[in-house]
């Protein structure tokens, strides 16, 4: 019987859900047909097959050859079934042994000179036949790093005549590991290089240590931009947890993958779909990107409004999940966000010499762009002013490092992942109040600041965990009133931003 069957993963999200390609040969007019697919897809699957099949030196069988995907819902159209299908041709019409695909899975999209590409969610497949115990065969290109992932199998090839050299040996060599290169670590700038700003060096150290949200305020060419696309440095290596999902998502969009926090920072044109994920396949967007790293919103209040509202929910819960028509998928979004914006539409509200021209009207619009729900979620906001020209100029102190403050937030997380399991951004309700351990004194003077300043209860939870994070810097047990007092300090939004 011309029948064959031949195992592959497609792609849903961050997983990779196993498909079965059914190729069946039968006598009659010569015809290629793929089953769920539209006439298109399937002439182009026929095109790029049979040309790496006779670029190959192999027979491209003669016969009314029909192809079908399933589970059909799983399917969508795109080239990592390219392999697959080849592989079903050549067993189907007896040119590879039965024996050679046993155990096997396939996955790789074929060139047109029968050389084999690297899929999008690749790593996916491979994890998924790790958990199986399947050997995944794919391209050359990528493999080696790919078997790093614990209890893989990988067999690869530059080309489809070598990986069908590869199968009909007795025992096909599998792709060593590569050790992991240090070249693939994000290089970002020194906190060095921020002069005469201890504010802001105090705000990106508080921030580090307790994964807290910031906000910067202030004039054009204060460093604001520079002290976000810093404090990625600053952060701890990621979880391996944490690292294999940002890998996962890297992977999914087609970017190379990278160790340690990464930094994304997209522009205020930006649509709700390219922050947030869409596409017609629902792919991750940028905050899915900026998973275990950075998210810096440069000019916040030039981003429309109902894009920043998108960041809401994503804040608190940590993910996000994006429907299109025929897709729905929740991807990770526990991102660290750095906001930066202006004081006045031309930047020059702060300065002395009485040269902004905008009225109250202007800087109040200009400043409602951002609501109030979005700037309450995050903790720590800090005007900025310009740096003396003495300052500026000064030297770098040995001990104003990345390296160094590095070290320093590292302990101040593992004393709260010690304690509590997570960071202290992430305590919510009970949680908090028990950690911050508040004496009676302590706790009679937060209640009546938190009356005089009438705040919401996200807003006290927020500013108890920044209370929590200066007492864990400190190293001291017992979040103390001089701790609340200088978490209360680091709240003070900036007037004119809109409630909703």
């Amino acid at each position: 019987m011309h029948l064959s069957f031949i195992s592959t993963r497609c792609q849903a999200g961050l997983d990779a859900p196993p498909v079965t390609v059914e190729v069946h040969l039968s006598a009659g007019l010569p015809t290629f047909q793929v089953v769920g697919l539209g006439e298109c897809s399937s002439r182009e699957i026929r095109s790029r097959v049979r040309a790496a099949l006779i670029s190959s030196h192999l027979k491209w069988p003669d016969f009314n050859i029909t192809v079908n995907l399933t589970p059909a819902e799983r399917v969508t159209p795109g080239t990592r079934f390219d392999l697959p299908i080849a592989m079903g041709l050549l067993v189907a019409s007896q040119q590879l042994p039965r024996n050679a695909i046993d155990g096997r899975e396939f996955i790789g999209e074929l060139g047109l000179d029968g050389c084999l590409k690297s899929s999008r969610g690749a790593l996916a497949a491979v994890l998924a036949t790790a958990r199986t115990g399947t050997t995944l065969c794919l391209a050359l290109e990528g493999a080696s790093q790919l078997a790093n992932v614990e209890g893989s199998r990988l067999i690869a090839a530059p080309d489809l005549l070598s990986l069908c050299a590869a199968l009909k040996a007795a025992d096909p060599q599998l792709v060593k590991a590569q050790a992991t290169c240090s070249s693939n670590t994000c290089d970002y700038p020194d906190l060095s290089q921020i002069r005469g700003q201890p504010l802001l060096y105090r705000a990106l150290e508080l921030a580090a240590a307790g994964g807290h949200h910031l906000l910067m305020s202030g004039s054009p060419g204060v460093g604001k931009t520079l002290a976000a696309s810093i404090l990625p440095g600053l952060l701890p290596p990621l979880a391996p947890t944490t690292q294999q999902e940002a890998w996962l998502i890297r992977d999914l969009v087609g970017l190379s993958r990278v160790n340690g926090p990464t930094f994304r920072a997209p522009h205020h044109s930006s649509s709700i779909a390219a922050l947030m994920g869409g596409t017609a396949k629902a792919l991750p967007g940028e905050i899915s990107m900026a998973h275990g790293g950075v998210l810096f919103l440069d000019e916040l209040t030039e981003f429309p409004r109902a894009v920043l509202n998108q960041l809401r929910q994503p804040l608190e819960s940590g993910e996000i999940t994006v429907t299109r028509a025929e897709h729905q998928h929740c991807y990770p979004a526990r991102f660290q966000l750095v906001a930066a914006m202006n004081p006045c539409p031309c930047g020059l509200a702060d300065n002395d010499d009485g040269s902004c021209r905008c009225s109250p009207n202007m800087i109040r619009r200009y400043r409602q762009s951002a609501s109030g729900p979005l700037m309450d979620r995050i903790d720590l906001h800090v005007k900025l002013s310009k740096p003396s020209p003495e300052a500026l100029l000064s030297a770098a102190s040995a001990n104003d490092s990345s390296v160094r403050l590095r070290e320093r937030v590292t302990v101040t997380r593992e004393r709260q992942l010690s304690r509590q399991h997570c960071l202290n951004r992430d305590l919510a309700g009970d949680d908090i109040i028990a950690a911050c351990g508040l004496s009676s004194t302590t706790r009679k003077g937060l209640i009546e600041a938190l009356t005089a300043l009438s705040l919401s209860a996200r807003s006290a939870h927020r500013r108890l965990r920044v209370a929590r994070t200066l007492a864990d810097m400190a190293g001291e047990e017992r979040v103390s009133m001089s701790h609340i007092n200088t978490a209360l300090s680091y709240r003070e939004a900036p007037t004119g931003a809109g409630g909703e």
